[in-house]
Order: structure tokens, then C-alpha cells, then sequence
């Protein structure tokens, strides 16, 4: 039985401040966590749809990032105002934001 048909792990890691790669924690990525599950539950999708913490993702200097599995897509540069987006667009509709897409080949397969 599978429990969830989503999952989305939102990187929470922290570096030092000077660090060159940055990190996802320093760039608001728990308020994105904790937004994306409010969202969840407000419209009844925390039972087939997971949001996580995640400690490093390997992708920093794209943050705040965050992947959606089971599709594997990477989002970069997310903010608090493109939660709703992600959910409607991708969670709901299966149409990944295109905007918000890592562009490198080693986080999305589409990427020029």
C-alpha cells in the first residue's frame, strides 16, 4: 500500500554564513517547510502528499531548494509567494513550474 503519492523534501541545511555555496536554511526554507504543510493540510492533501525537512540536497547555491519525488524536479530560488503555485500547478495538476526549475543538467534532465 502506498501512503503517500508525493513527497517534497525542502532543504533546511545550514553552513557558516561566509560559506561560498550559501545554504537553504540561511534562505528562509523553514517558513517554505512549514507554509508548504500548512497548505497541505488547509486543503486536505497531507494524506497523499508529504512535505519534509531535508538536511543538505547537494544544491545550496540554487536555494532555497526543494525536489518533488516521485518525478525528481528540482526547484531553485523558491519563496514563500511560489508555495501556491507549486501546489496547484505540479501537486495538483502534474504540471511542474518551469520557471522555478534548477537549470543544470544534474538536477533536471530537461535542462539546457
Amino acid at each position: 500500500m502506498k501512503r503517500f503519492e508525493k513527497h517534497i523534501f525542502i532543504c533546511e541545511n545550514e553552513r557558516p554564513a561566509d560559506h561560498p555555496r550559501g545554504c537553504c536554511k540561511n534562505k528562509n526554507s523553514v517558513a517554505i517547510r512549514e507554509k508548504f504543510k500548512t497548505r497541505l493540510k488547509e486543503l486536505s492533501l497531507n494524506t497523499s502528499i508529504r512535505a519534509n525537512g531535508s538536511l543538505c540536497l547537494d544544491a545550496c547555491e540554487f536555494g532555497p531548494t526543494i525536489v518533488v519525488y516521485p518525478e525528481q524536479i528540482w526547484y531553485g530560488g523558491v519563496s514563500e509567494n511560489d508555495i501556491e503555485e507549486i501546489i496547484q500547478s505540479h501537486l495538483i495538476n502534474n504540471k511542474p513550474v518551469d520557471r522555478l526549475k534548477i537549470q543544470d543538467k544534474r538536477f533536471n534532465r530537461d535542462a539546457e
